[in-house]
């Protein structure tokens, strides 16, 4: 996978980004297989891949005229920072935060900068196929004081600024990407 992205597009940034959603539940009302499938995606996928871009990215000389081998972009979530209903799935987004920072500490000697995106209520077809799911985020959206849900363009203008030379001395960061969700 890491040598088919690098032949179609360079190796200068990797982004990990895919998820899936708990079934809203506290841990007693979790079945060992819901928790296993929330983590192997959220948290297990992302240290695959991960490890994966960060073992490319060792390999290869430092960019042209820079001194950075590449930059690893993880996607968390706010609930990785806060607590909520869902013990599994905000267990997973906080295993990827803590991952991010471990990892930043370990490669950083080797110029490869690791940081993550948590991105807050974002408006994608996942949070907005279904009427209902959309309308039940109506109260974290109203939390946040901007009072609205982000787009997928938001969340990627943080991720490409962490991996732009401009965050060329962000290593280690959970950048929330939230409307203001956590500081409420």
């Amino acid at each position: 996978m890491v040598e088919t992205t690098r032949g179609l597009f360079g190796s200068d940034m990797s982004l990990y980004c895919t998820g899936i959603l708990g079934n809203n539940a506290p841990s007693t009302e979790t079945s060992l297989a819901q928790f296993d499938l929330i983590t192997n995606i959220n948290h297990r996928g992302a240290w695959l891949c991960s490890r994966a871009e960060i073992g490319q990215m060792q390999k290869q000389e430092p960019l042209q005229g820079k001194s950075v081998r590449g930059a690893v972009v993880n996607i968390a979530s706010q609930l990785g920072l806060v607590g909520r209903r869902d013990a599994p799935y905000c267990a997973s987004k906080a295993a990827v935060i803590a991952m991010t920072k471990c990892d930043a500490i370990d490669y950083a000697q080797h110029n490869i900068r690791i940081n993550c995106v948590c991105p807050g209520v974002i408006a994608t077809p996942m949070t907005q196929s279904d009427p209902s799911f959309a309308a039940a985020l109506g109260p974290a959206t109203a939390i946040a004081p901007m009072n609205r849900m982000g787009t997928a363009e938001e969340v990627a203008a943080a991720c490409l600024w962490l991996c732009g030379d401009r965050a060329g001395f962000v290593c280690g960061h959970a950048l929330v990407v939230d409307g203001g969700y956590t500081i409420n």
